[in-house]
């Protein structure tokens, strides 16, 4: 089935249907939707947020949401000075890294591993690169499954970054600048130019040079975001948005394992090849997005998005180790992939004696076309593994691309429904929605000829309910689903197996409170239970195939504190317990096997305290429980506590110096992994002295 050439008017028509009867109804209703304008060059609005839009798609307070978030806000992104998505979810409570083959953000959220629950402005982001923060206003995590608002995925949540975007009104100018004790440095610039009446646009440029510990680790990274912002009337508004991303890398895969550890005294050597090591990555994406109010009461907005990833990284990868040697292999791989994406939405409010209607309706089309291609290697005697003895720089015979490992072209086309009620009873609030997909994935081996066509489709629910004792706290219930067909979540190739079985399930129950404790501090707790099933196995009985036999469960606890504890204390505190395991023996592991890198305990936290207008200080710790690197349960990441601490010195109102210090007790952790034998160490302390400028 091939429907996205139709996806415009699709999204166009459905629309405008559910629109004419209600715009009918309501055209004179006076007012304006829009909110006010809010110019984030230099701004500082605290750790806290009230907008809990993503999590319906429509303006619900985050009070009001019936599940658990976590918001960084661009304040809290700066005075950690972090510029890289992966480092801030460092500090999120229920999200541990995956080392991601070293070129690739790669995460898990509640147990749940993913390389494509990602969102940009809450359109779907799933090409494997590293995401920059620099023209990010905030990053939300979502947790839980939520199909009903997101699509297929998302088993145990999302990550959603929010662009920044133009002001209509006041002209702006910030810079930045930064360099750290191993070399690295970055440069920033934000402007903000109204242009005309109505008319405003902004830019967010970024140059970022990497370095760590390790040996031979560098890069850079150049990034280009202009955005333009219209208001067409009172009720009307366009903005579109452009962004280049060019990072390039070098390709470390960390540590091989030893004795049921990672292998110790050789941190900061280097598992590869400087020359073959190399992850080159450019992202262009192109977004248009329509807001229109008809009314107080109804509104609508369209948006339309093209991305284009091209991507291309070799590997040499430790594979074991003894006490004297190791042992590596490794690969080439590249994919170009395209993705276009149509979304509309309709939110429709209305009241009904005391009781007061949300309406969401939308529909969601999106094709995505890939080309993936991977490469052998094989070292200079020819062979595509090596032994080489343990050094602190490794003499490594010199390794080069061969013969190829596996090719494929994949199409995917996508057309989504969806319908939310939301009825708040005043102390009662009830949630109810469900979504429709069909997934429709083609794919070609381009190496033995194999294509394949499956088609899913696929009903996602959700309900919730909140109940509101005062306007600050609320206690929450809520159920959800969500699927992952079993192309996996980068639906690259379909092989004979694949093609036949059932999408993957989750099913997510969760009950909690928020509490507003002031309006600038914002306390949750929760309790979760996820269940994922359908989950692919090798056949005991035949090798040759894969049966879905796979089931697992995830149960935990969460609670956080965020926001302004005192007018001159802001602060961010997490803490998450997890317990998971296999609830089916298959060749994957016994029942009752703990889940890979789900640490039983985590925590963090981070505070900032202005000892007076121009001087303030900051402190964090990080603290992650022991955890298995892998499914195999066969090798232990140790527990580990990292300390870090900030100053802030404004020496007027247009110059500021920051000093951020990572790891300041120099503590020894691992701080992720990709398997037994890519894990990952954390880096020694650092110190980073950092210049704004606001003009």
């Amino acid at each position: 089935m091939r429907l996205f050439p139709n996806t415009a008017i699709l999204a166009s028509v459905a629309l405008g249907a559910l629109a004419a009867p209600l715009a009918a109804a309501e055209a004179d209703a006076p007012g304006d939707y829009l909110p006010d304008d809010i110019l984030v060059i230099g701004k500082r609005d605290g750790y806290a947020t009230t907008d809990g839009s993503t999590g319906t798609k429509t303006q619900t307070p985050l009070i009001d949401v019936p599940q658990t978030v976590t918001v960084l806000t661009e304040e809290q992104l700066d005075d950690q000075a972090t510029t890289q998505l992966v480092d801030a979810l460092r500090y999120v409570p229920g999200v541990t890294l995956d080392t991601g083959e070293g070129h690739r953000d790669q995460v898990f959220i509640r147990g749940q591993l993913t390389t494509a629950d990602f969102y940009l402005d809450g359109l779907r982001d799933d090409a494997e690169y590293y995401r920059p923060l620099y023209n990010v206003a905030r990053v939300e995590v979502l947790k839980g499954a939520n199909a009903m608002i997101f699509g297929r995925g998302g088993g145990g949540g999302v990550i959603n970054r929010v662009s920044k975007t133009a002001n209509l009104t006041d002209p702006a100018l910030g810079l930045e600048g930064g360099v750290d004790s191993f070399g690295a440095f970055s440069l920033s610039a934000d402007v903000n130019q109204p242009l005309a009446d109505g008319v405003a646009a902004r830019i967010n440029a970024a140059y970022e040079e990497f370095g760590n510990a390790r040996d031979f680790y560098e890069g850079r990274f150049i990034g280009v975001s202009p955005t333009i912002s219209a208001a067409l009337g009172e009720r009307t508004r366009v903005s579109a948005f452009y962004t280049y991303d060019d990072d390039s890398r070098v390709t470390d895969r960390g540590l091989p394992s030893l004795d049921g550890g990672p292998l110790r005294g050789y941190d900061r050597t280097f598992f590869g090849d400087p020359v073959l090591n190399r992850s080159d990555s450019v992202a262009h994406i192109a977004r248009l997005r329509l807001d229109h109010a008809f009314s107080d009461s109804l509104s609508v907005n369209v948006t339309g998005q093209f991305a284009d990833h091209d991507k291309f990284y070799g590997n040499v990868v430790p594979a074991s180790a003894t006490a004297t040697t190791a042992t590596l292999n490794g690969y080439t791989s590249g994919t170009d992939r395209q993705n276009r994406i149509v979304q509309g939405n309709l939110v429709w409010t209305a009241a009904f004696g005391a009781v007061e209607s949300t309406l969401l309706a939308g529909v969601e089309a999106s094709r995505q076309d890939t080309v993936a291609e991977r490469y052998n290697i094989a070292f200079a005697n020819g062979a595509t593994s090596v032994t080489v003895p343990l050094a602190r720089v490794l003499t490594i015979p010199a390794a080069r691309q061969t013969t190829i490992q596996r090719a494929s072209t994949s199409r995917l086309d996508t057309v989504s429904g969806y319908i939310q009620e939301q009825l708040d009873f005043g102390p009662v609030q009830l949630f109810a929605g469900v979504r429709y997909d069909e997934f429709d994935l083609a794919t070609v081996n381009t190496v033995n000829g194999f294509a394949a066509d499956r088609i899913d489709r696929k009903w996602s629910p959700r309900a919730g309910i909140v109940l509101k004792p005062t306007e600050a706290v609320s206690v929450f219930a809520g159920y959800a689903t969500s699927f992952l067909p079993q192309s996996g979540d980068q639906f690259s190739v379909l092989d004979a197996t694949t093609a036949s079985l059932a999408p993957e399930k989750f099913e997510n129950l969760e009950a909690g409170v928020k509490w507003a404790l002031t309006p600038t501090l914002f306390a949750t707790a929760a309790v979760f239970r996820l269940d994922r099933s359908n989950t692919r196995a090798v056949d005991p009985a035949n090798p040759a195939l894969t049966v879905l036999t796979g089931k697992s469960r995830v149960e935990g606890f969460e609670a956080s504190l965020v926001g302004r504890i005192l007018p001159d204390l802001q602060a961010s505190f997490g803490y998450t317990f997890l317990d998971g395991e296999l609830l089916t023996t298959s060749t994957a592991g016994p029942a009752g096997r703990r889940q890979a890198q789900l640490p039983r305990h985590q925590a963090s936290a981070w505070a900032r305290y202005d000892l007076s207008d121009r001087f303030g200080l900051g402190l964090g710790a990080v603290y992650q429980g022991e955890q298995f690197a892998s499914v195999s349960n066969a090798v232990t990441l140790p527990d580990w506590v990292r300390v870090d601490a900030a100053a802030f010195f404004d020496l007027s109102d247009r110059f500021a110096l920051q000093l951020n210090v990572e790891n300041l007790l120099d503590a020894t952790y691992y701080s992720s992994a990709h398997g037994d034998n890519n894990i990952q160490p954390g880096d020694p302390i650092s110190i980073r002295l950092g210049v704004k400028v606001k003009l």
